[in-house]
């Protein structure tokens, strides 16, 4: 029998992601409820999903209210971030298994009443870490779990936003204000303190972390910029950020992430209509914007492992590149082109089975001869290109395990450590403290 989803929040993740895997598969999930104060929303996923019109709800309140005798078997909190901690105490009371979007809090106090509660009440949370469910991590991590790389000495994580994601999120769009939603490091990188805190299996002893919002400010505009870009402004010939070039032409035959934020209107007319007075449509350097533009952040951990997390705005990459160095070999890769390079130091050293990689051609490296390995990963279009769609495949592998768990009852896997993926945003929360103090934070 299917499972028969609750979804609190049917915007891109509730719908686009969580909704289309049940629509997809209705042999294993079913969308049995849906809530969004949005009725375009909330019809759009429960008419696409046919679920019964007296289970779409206004408020997530009430869904989960209603969760017993509708028969729900889990809840998906897709809500916006500052809504997550008090949903997710409320689905704890059900009883039922919860998948619960990141950030899990966007406080710390927030975040420790959820840490608190979940031990008390033994709730059942995966919070969407979809990182750690990339073949591209899974590869590495089946490398160091392997011992093929020694002992882990560092980890070099680049947290590559392209300049057009970050105007549209961080300076335009719903994750651009501290007020409204979260630091920059809890907010976009989370994900990547979570594969830190996994791969290094314990929390870290020390924090630091400096970083500013040095560009996107009203003293950089150009002269005679306006408020939005469709009033005028000089510099729209020139200006990598002039919205219309953006998601009116470059995007202009896509109706998904990131244009469909502009309304329901997506026609040309309609998106110019938009970007007139709409948010994304305001000049990046005359927005409510606070939250920073490039921060690195350095974890030492116990066991003498350094974690380097570098982020920045500035950057034609949106994608992240990573070096692990060991005591007996080194992984360095691409999440974009899902490509590896695993250089062994010893001539006779070998890589473990990796079902998620597909190999490439393997060398020795002079002068002393050490084996190096390239390797392939993620899922691949027809024509044998990498698929960036739903974060590389984590998307859909985060919410395939989740399913399969339920669906194996008692003998299914445990959700993740929810302590360890709680600690991603405690060391957010201690690299956002370091930053605005200029002290190493020492972990507690």
């Amino acid at each position: 029998m299917a499972v028969r989803l609750g979804i609190l929040g049917a915007g891109a993740r509730g719908s686009d992601t969580y909704g289309r895997w049940a629509i997809e598969r209705p042999d294993r999930a079913r969308v049995a409820a849906v809530a969004d104060p949005d009725a375009h929303r909330r019809d759009r996923l429960g008419d696409a999903a046919g679920t019964d019109p007296a289970h779409r709800y206004a408020d997530w309140r009430g869904l989960v209210a209603d969760a017993e005798p509708i028969g729900l078997d889990a809840l998906v909190i897709a809500l916006p971030d500052r809504l997550h901690v008090e949903a997710a105490l409320a689905a704890a009371e059900t009883g039922l298994p919860i998948l619960l979007e990141k950030p899990a809090a966007t406080t710390e106090e927030d975040l420790e009443r959820l840490a608190a509660a979940a031990r008390e009440r033994k709730a059942r949370i995966w919070i969407g870490h979809v990182m750690r469910y990339q073949p591209f991590w899974r590869a590495i991590r089946r490398v160091v779990d392997s011992g093929a790389v020694g002992r882990l000495a560092t980890i070099r994580v680049e947290e590559n936003i392209g300049f057009w994601h970050y105007a549209h999120s961080y300076v335009r769009g719903n994750w651009r204000n501290l007020a409204a939603s979260s630091p920059m490091v809890l907010a976009k990188t989370c994900h990547d303190l979570d594969i830190i805190r996994w791969f290094a299996g314990e929390a870290p002893s020390t924090v630091s972390s400096i970083g500013s919002l040095s560009h996107f400010r009203p003293e950089n505009a150009p002269a005679g910029a306006p408020g939005h870009c469709l009033d005028g402004c000089p510099a729209a010939d020139s200006c990598p950020f002039y919205a219309p070039r953006y998601y009116a032409e470059a995007l202009a035959d896509r109706d998904g992430w990131p244009v469909a934020l502009l309304g329901d209107d997506l026609s040309p007319q309609g998106r110019l209509d938009a970007l007139r007075d709409g948010p994304y449509g305001r000049c990046v350097f005359h927005c409510d914007n606070d939250v920073v533009d490039h921060q690195q952040t350095v974890a030492e951990f116990p066991g003498g492992l350094t974690a380097v997390l570098s982020t920045s705005a500035f950057t034609g990459q949106n994608t992240r590149t990573v070096r692990f160095t060991g005591t007996a070999g080194e992984i360095a890769g691409n999440l974009r082109t899902g490509a590896l390079e695993v250089d062994l130091f010893s001539p006779t050293a070998q890589l473990p089975d990796l079902p998620e990689a597909r190999p490439g051609r393997a060398f020795t490296r002079e002068p002393m001869d050490h084996r190096v390995f390239e390797l392939h990963t993620g899922p691949v279009t027809a024509t044998g290109e990498p698929d960036h769609r739903g974060h590389s495949g984590g998307d859909e592998a985060l919410i395939d395990a989740f399913i399969t768990a339920l669906e194996a009852g008692d003998s299914g896997d445990a959700p993740p450590d929810l302590e360890a993926s709680i600690d991603s945003h405690r060391m957010a929360f201690a690299a956002e403290r370091a930053r605005d103090t200029a002290a190493t934070v020492h972990w507690t």
